[in-house]
């Protein structure tokens, strides 16, 4: 039973715990709100004496109390500190310390926290878990089944929890550096989608809308569903020839928003959809359709778009390949890397070069064919002669050696002594004679 007095300008909650009688002061506040505190208290005290779990109102009010208060609660030894000492403490701190992460991330970030508390225990200190514990939570998410992409990422994430306690001293080396797991090959996934095949793709579309959806990621590099949803129509500079990028998942980086060209390819689509567009729409692919399902509170998900989208796959005759609109987007990707440089493509894609060598740009057979098509050297440069090495002399066609007998004298017009500038009157001795 814990008692509530008045102290000053504030409250005492006195309660009594392992045979002593710590209080908690409260600050100034009504005494219907103090009295909600000292139910707390009093739900903490029993759990602890009955060693149980706490009420579920009580630890949401736990999780939600400041700071100051949590550390006197914790003083008397009602509750962790929240320094992060144990794997849910840390977790807890690693949250608030990152208040403006993205909820989908906040999702990646929960399923490693469910990892780390099933393996580990939400009140195993983190002070007593080592490198040879991290392995073993690598071999604990193998031995779930999980890809091994999936455990490189949520290796990587834990590695985060565990440096955030490193910055705070909490502990002196990270148990999870050097932890990780090969995600396998890339290639292995890649699938690049021809022009042909494009084209059976966007006639097998049940509509306009679904015809630019296809269009904006094969011909435009868009992310889908994140970067198509959100191209608006006020995006399109017609003039310039360019469009407008919002990239939800860039804008964490300082790169929220890219210019990007209406590719050849890509504008007789934006026309058709410009043309097709109610009164009122705002963006190009309408928002009432996907958008409101695509970008909810859990942040951007696929929704039903990619489940469609393997229908018109079906459909066209193609089989389906991993990474339905990726391979749209690399596959642009790729055909860009074929005429611009690279650094220019990945500002238009939106990533980065080592990004776009590993998971995008994709060789074809026809790079190969044109690689050996052009492969023999030029006959004109074969023939010139090296230093210290006697030019090859054509036997059955002296006339074809002739000319490359003086490189200077190519024609019958021969260069006179003076040299190839203007003689300056005062300065005709100083002139250079080639």
């Amino acid at each position: 039973m814990a008692t509530l007095y008045k102290a000053g300008a504030g409250w005492r909650i006195q309660f009594e715990l392992n045979g002593k009688r710590p209080s908690v002061r409260i600050p100034k506040q009504s005494r219907r709100s103090a009295e909600k505190v000292q139910m707390h208290v009093e739900n903490l005290v029993t759990s602890k004496a009955s060693n149980v779990a706490v009420e579920p109102a009580t630890a949401t009010w736990l999780r939600d109390v400041g700071d100051d208060l949590h550390e006197r609660l914790a003083k008397t030894g009602l509750v962790e500190p929240r320094d992060g000492s144990t794997v849910a403490g840390l977790v807890m701190a690693f949250y608030a310390a990152n208040p403006k992460a993205k909820p989908a991330t906040r999702v990646v970030w929960g399923h490693v926290e469910r990892n780390l508390k099933e393996h580990f225990g939400e009140t195993r200190q983190i002070r007593t878990i080592t490198r040879a514990d991290g392995e073993e939570f690598r071999q604990h998410l193998i031995d779930e089944g999980l890809a091994g992409t999936t455990v490189g990422k949520r290796l990587a994430f834990a590695r985060q929890f565990f440096a955030h306690a490193v910055r705070f001293d909490w502990i002196e080396k990270n148990p999870f550096e050097g932890v990780s797991h090969k995600g396998g090959d890339p290639a292995k996934r890649q699938r690049y989608i021809t022009e042909d095949e494009t084209k059976l793709l966007i006639d097998a579309a049940p509509d306009c809308t679904w015809k630019t959806i296809i269009a904006l990621a094969r011909f435009g590099g868009l992310r889908c569903p994140s970067e198509v949803l959100s191209l608006r129509l006020a995006d399109l500079d017609w003039e310039r020839g360019a469009m407008t990028v919002t990239s939800p998942k860039g804008e964490g980086h300082g790169k929220g928003r890219r210019a990007v060209p209406m590719f050849a390819r890509l504008r007789p689509y934006l026309e058709t959809a410009w043309d097709m567009a109610a009164e009122g729409q705002a963006n190009v692919i309408p928002e009432n359709l996907y958008l409101p399902a695509a970008n909810g509170p859990s942040g951007w998900v696929n929704m039903n778009l990619r489940t469609e989208f393997g229908r018109i796959v079906d459909r066209a005759g193609l089989d389906r390949w991993p990474r339905l609109f990726h391979a749209l987007r690399a596959s642009c990707e790729s055909d860009l890397a074929r005429e611009y440089p690279i650094t220019t493509v990945c500002k238009w894609i939106g990533n980065t070069v080592a990004i776009a060598a590993r998971h995008y740009v994709q060789v074809t057979d026809a790079d190969f064919q044109k690689a050996a098509s052009g492969a023999v050297r030029n006959p004109v440069q074969s023939m010139r002669e090296t230093p210290g090495k006697p030019l090859k002399r054509d036997k059955k066609n002296p006339e074809n050696t002739r000319v490359f007998d003086n490189p200077l004298r190519c024609t019958d017009v021969h260069v006179e002594t003076i040299g190839l500038e203007p003689t300056t009157p005062a300065l005709q001795k100083r002139c250079s004679p080639n």
